[in-house]
């Protein structure tokens, strides 16, 4: 009788077999999916990571490099100041050995700023952009070309620290010469 208990025919056996193969094929197929969305996921909040810390680092850059831009920006009527004073200079007057001085002493002043990113920008025939310049007065001239340079523009690593202020030609429209050289004055007033 134990032996006929034991025998159990071929059907039974595959069956519940066959059921539990595809039952563990499903949870496998679930598993997997399951792992390779953790992964991805994983993934994901990896690369989020990376990039916050590339966007942590230039934002600490940036700050850095502008940390000193209102240091700078007091700096700069001591350069414009060197600028009036060389204005008055006769020819003549640049054989003095102290004149010579006050020279370099501005050009070290100007390596020093520039190796610190502050660039003096270049205006005097260039069109007329309202981004980098402020008009200060029209005269005849070439219509939205830069005649003049009355105050000097300055940029610290590519972003504007101060519009350079200019005279613009007006075309056939005529201003008189004398109004730019009113608002000159003015402006060497206000930044005594």
């Amino acid at each position: 009788m134990i032996e006929e208990d034991e025998v159990v025919s071929e059907n039974e056996v595959s069956e519940p077999a066959k059921e539990d193969v595809e039952s563990l094929k499903e949870a496998l197929a679930q598993e997997k999916e399951k792992a390779e969305r953790y992964l991805a996921n994983w993934q994901m909040a990896e690369a989020d990571f990376r990039n916050y810390k590339t966007r942590e680092e230039q934002e600490k850059q940036e700050l850095v490099n502008w940390a000193n831009s209102t240091l700078i920006c007091d700096i700069l009527p001591v350069l414009d100041a060197f600028d009036r004073a060389f204005e008055g200079v006769t020819p003549a007057g640049d054989d003095f050995n102290w004149i010579t001085g006050f020279r370099q002493i501005q050009k070290m002043l100007l390596d020093v700023l520039s190796k610190h990113g502050l660039d003096e920008m270049k205006c005097v025939g260039e069109t007329f952009d309202p981004s980098l310049h402020e008009a200060v007065a029209q005269q005849k001239g070439a219509e939205g070309v830069v005649l003049k340079e009355v105050l000097k523009g300055y940029k610290l690593r590519e972003k504007l620290l101060r519009a350079s202020k200019v005279v613009v030609g007006g075309g056939d429209e005529s201003s008189a010469g004398e109004e730019a050289k009113q608002v000159e004055e003015d402006l060497t007033e206000e930044t005594e």
